[in-house]
């Protein structure tokens, strides 16, 4: 069993910058690959970002360019480095893990966070 809690959204204006982080609970977070996803109001969950348990990555194309995604497997946190924010990245972010495997679909993992509100001004 796994439990994310992300923090770091916030309001923000565009061209600005934020940092979201996600706290994992568990001893075997190394095992674990990770994804961040975003739902506006109105529209679908949709993905974001995603690091592999041996540290593989890839990134949505609207976001490729501003946003990183990192691990820090000593403080059992993942983060999504979110710069040159637009008002079209407003959403909800939310924290998925699963155990090895971790792809750019919803149905790739088993657990979420709770989800951190970004909002960016224009």
């Amino acid at each position: 069993q796994v439990q994310l809690v992300e923090s770091g959204g916030g309001l923000v204006q565009a061209g600005g910058s934020l940092r979201l982080s996600c706290a994992a609970s568990g001893r075997t977070f190394s095992a674990y690959g990770f994804g961040w996803f975003r739902q506006a109001p109105g529209k679908e969950r949709e993905f974001v970002a995603r690091i592999g348990w041996s540290g593989s990555l890839s990134y949505a194309d609207s976001v490729k360019g501003r946003f990183t995604i990192s691990r820090d497997n000593a403080k059992n946190t993942v983060y999504l480095q979110m710069n040159n924010l637009k008002p079209e990245d407003t959403a909800v972010y939310y924290c998925a893990a699963n155990r090895y495997y971790s792809g750019s679909d919803l149905r790739d993992y088993d657990y979420w966070g709770q989800g951190t509100q970004v909002t960016v001004s224009s």
